[in-house]
Parts: C-alpha cells; structure tokens; sequence
C-alpha cells in the first residue's frame, strides 16, 4: 500500500502515467519548469523538483542529460538518477565555459536510439535552448531558425546567446532580436 499511494500522488502531478518507453506531453511546472516534449522520445526542461528527480523513471525517462554545474547540485542529482537503473549525463555547461565538445556530448546521446527516452534540462531550459540551437545549426538549419528554436527550447539569457554565437562562430547580427 505504501508504494501504490506515491504512484497516485505522481500521476495526479504530472497526469497520467506513461506507457513504458513513453513520457508525459505535459508535466507540472512545479514538478519541472519550462517542460517541453520536443518530439517522441525528447523532452526538454528546467531544474526537476527533489519529488521529481526520485521518479524520473517513473515518467518513462531511461536518459537523464544535466547541464547544470557543481555548484548548482549536479553530481548529487546523478546519484538520485543511478539509483533509479537510468543514465545519467552530466555537461556542466556555463555561458564561459560553453563549447563545441558540449554540443558534441550531448547531441551523441541524443541521437542514440538506445538512450531515449531523454530528459535534457539546466536550471531553467535557458542552456538548453543554447545547447539545442549549436545542435540545429549543426543540422543546417538557418540562423534565423537557429534562433526561433533557441527561443522556444528557453534560450533567453544574452550571454548564453553571446556563447552560441561564438561556438558556432557566427557574428552577432545587431539588428537581429536575441534573446
């Protein structure tokens, strides 16, 4: 009995419990912010809550892809996803410290099929959208859809923007808008 009631509690939060292999279209922002299901098999977010790391899993995740730093609580997340059986990827990426090795990380996991489903997430889907973008222009994709994909994967700090720019060695635009 024990077991069944924190079921519950998870499916009231975060809706209706996915099929194996499958992860929720949508999830509660308190459970994790700026969540987004960007196609079958990849979600993007912010920081999920300590209730929600602890049931990843649950969810349907198998790969977790942490793009905060140290200092931000990273390694102790890893060892909450481990002890789950799930994958754990930790990139500390900073608007410093971003680079093309990162984007490389990243998208290696994400395009193995035996590593999805994924969650990829920072503290708020700001690196996220940064690391999504270097990823897109990689696959060809304009700047200005570079751009229109940062934005809608949580890119919104000019600094991160700053980063993606120069990783992808693409000068800044001054009469472009950016984040």
């Amino acid at each position: 009995m024990a077991r069944f009631i924190p079921t519950l509690l998870v499916a009231a939060v975060l809706g209706v419990a996915p099929a194996r292999g499958e992860v929720p279209v949508t999830v509660d922002p308190e459970a994790i912010p700026n969540y987004q299901l960007i196609r079958p098999g990849l979600a993007f977010g912010g920081q999920p809550s300590a209730e929600t790391v602890e049931r990843l899993g649950e969810m349907g995740f198998r790969t977790i892809v942490n793009l905060r730093t140290e200092r931000e609580g990273a390694p102790a997340e890893g060892e909450v996803v481990r002890a789950q059986g799930l994958d754990y990827v930790w990139v500390p990426v900073t608007a410093g410290t971003f680079s093309l090795q990162d984007v490389e990380t990243v998208e290696r996991v994400l395009d193995d099929p035996e590593a999805a489903p994924v969650l990829l997430h920072c503290a708020s889907s700001n690196r996220v959208g940064a690391v999504w973008g270097a990823i897109q222009a990689r696959q060809g994709r304009t700047r200005d859809e570079v751009e229109s994909d940062t934005r809608t994967a949580g890119l919104h700090s000019p600094s991160m923007w700053e980063a993606l720019l120069r990783i992808l060695s693409w000068a800044p635009d001054p009469a472009a808008v950016n984040p």
